[in-house]
């Protein structure tokens, strides 16, 4: 298994089709493509029942976690995937994840089989947080979320990551990574989701370009919006189903009323 451990400031911004293109020139001048870009990032995420975790998180409370596995690209049994436990405290995120065989993540996550974990002791200690949150909260998988990503670093600063995130899709069912990166849109087709991961401060000339193309930080998850537009397609057809309900009871009533020739007239009580 290997271990990679993240602390950053993450800042989201949505850009329309135009503010991508205008700003294209300038991150040019400052940054260039990571060694392995341009691929599509695979999510499954993790929650309880009633998703607890996710609907704590709309709320913005100043410390949030989730836990989700990703792979890169649509995994096969032997490929590797990362299993990430992901904690953001007073708007800095912290991210511990560990990698496993797809086979492996799933006998853990889905079968509830305790992996081998055969690494030093920071790894071990990573696992034992991921394993508590897992158990503590009953987590199960809730939601499959993919992108197309596209990754800048800086030229005089590598620690400064941009990454742009198109096609954003996600589906609840078939919440298996190796069941293909195919989802629901939940964002509109020419927007781009820009993430600027920084150490520090944002660099002059970012803040700078930003502000020309009138181009503000946003809060965005992709997990929650396709929560809240789910949890508002489900808030809809309650509401037809009562309706329905409600309009099959006066159907029985008026038909009750015209079998007995009962009728309720204001103000007298029925015969």
């Amino acid at each position: 298994m290997a271990l990679q451990i993240f602390e950053r400031i993450e800042k989201k911004f949505m850009l329309t089709g135009e503010q991508f293109e205008k700003l294209q020139p300038v991150l040019e001048e400052h940054m260039s493509p990571d060694k392995f870009t341009d691929y599509t990032i695979c999510n499954i995420y993790f929650d309880t029942d009633n998703f607890q975790l996710i609907r704590n998180s709309i709320e913005k409370p100043k410390y949030k976690e989730k836990l989700r596995l990703r792979s890169y690209g649509v995994p096969t049994e032997d490929q590797e995937v990362f299993l990430e436990l992901k904690k953001k405290y007073a708007g800095i995120v912290y991210k511990r994840r560990i990698s496993m065989k797809m086979s492996e993540a799933r006998k853990y996550l889905y079968e509830g089989k305790t992996p081998v974990i055969k690494e030093d002791f920071v790894t071990k200690q990573i696992f034992r947080e991921i394993d508590y949150a897992k158990n503590f909260y009953g987590l199960k998988p809730k939601a499959f979320i993919a992108y197309d990503r596209a990754a800048l670093h800086g030229n005089e600063d590598p620690d400064l990551r941009v990454t742009f995130d198109k096609a954003i899709r996600a589906r609840g069912k078939d919440l298996e990574l190796t069941e293909g990166d195919q989802g629901e849109r939940i964002i509109p087709e020419a927007h781009v989701l820009m993430e600027v991961k920084i150490p520090g401060a944002m660099p002059v000339w970012m803040a700078e370009a930003f502000a020309e193309l009138n181009i503000n930080m946003v809060s965005f998850s992709k997990y929650g919006s396709y929560y809240k537009q789910q949890f508002a397609v489900e808030t809809g057809r309650e509401a037809k189903i009562i309706a329905l309900k409600q309009q099959k009871a006066k159907e029985l009533e008026r038909k009750r009323s015209e079998t007995t020739g009962e009728f309720a007239i204001p103000g007298r009580a029925m015969a």
